[in-house]
């Protein structure tokens, strides 16, 4: 199967066209006629990632993240991002970045899956087409009324987590909940006029946190990696659905920090 083959069935279920004018995504590296036996699948193209997926013998990587977000001057082996660019055309390795054209198509509605929650509609609408709304996040009802602690037990469970972050009553009834996967610093207006008792995201400063507090908002910080890590077994299937001939492989689920 062609690379070009591939990133167009990607692009017919997530079109280019729904991510943010500032984002970067697509096929940032390597040759469209690269035929493709082995796709590796991850959050972010690290070092380590990409160690992994040329030891597994991946033609293709596809990450959530562009490691190739603004723009380079120059490709060399002089900074970290020029270096990890030539080991993957230096190996042949395909590699395709697929950001907030998925956050709208498929995280959102995939994060609402896991936290069980219904009546979902779109948290901040991004994109109107024929009377279709397409957006990030969701909102909606928690599939029963609990107490803030029970919310983040429910969360950490959901998304096999060891640890949550919270701002506000652990007391406090909580039913009507916001979702943003990945930073949702800038949603939390838009969760506030839809009446969420609760936001749950992450990359939640100090201020951030107390002062949705005082407008009456929960908010439940999983982490960044915590709720966007859900990608990359998502797309796995896909592939398999689609590509069953191929060879898919995921990063290991590995928490990118750890707290002492």
């Amino acid at each position: 199967m062609l690379c070009n083959e591939i990133t167009k069935k990607i692009e017919e279920r997530y079109p280019k066209q729904y991510a943010m004018e500032w984002d970067n995504v697509g096929l940032l590296v390597g040759r469209c006629d690269k035929e493709v036996k082995r796709i590796y699948i991850a959050l972010d193209a690290t070092d380590e990632v990409i160690g992994d997926a040329l030891n597994w013998g991946a033609d293709l990587l596809l990450t959530h993240h562009p490691m190739i977000f603004k723009g380079m001057k120059r490709v060399t082996d002089q900074d970290f991002i020029g270096r990890r660019v030539l080991k993957l055309i230096q190996n042949d390795m395909a590699y395709y970045a697929m950001h907030t054209n998925y956050d709208v198509k498929g995280m959102a509605q995939l994060a609402g899956e896991y936290l069980e929650m219904e009546e979902q509609e779109v948290l901040e609408v991004t994109a109107q087409e024929e009377g279709a709304i397409e957006g990030i996040g969701r909102v909606g009802l928690l599939k029963s009324e609990m107490t803030l602690k029970e919310c983040c037990q429910f969360v950490k469970k959901a998304l096999g987590l060891p640890n949550v972050k919270v701002f506000g009553d652990l007391n406090q009834i909580v039913r009507r909940a916001a979702v943003s996967p990945g930073s949702g610093k800038s949603v939390i207006s838009c969760a506030l006029k839809k009446g969420a008792d609760v936001l749950i995201t992450g990359d939640i400063d100090h201020h951030e946190g107390i002062d949705a507090v005082s407008q009456g908002m929960m908010i439940i910080d999983a982490g960044h990696y915590g709720t966007e890590y859900i990608y990359m077994e998502d797309m796995r299937k896909f592939f398999e659905a689609n590509f069953p001939e191929i060879q898919v492989r995921t990063a290991k689920v590995q928490q990118p920090f750890q707290i002492l």
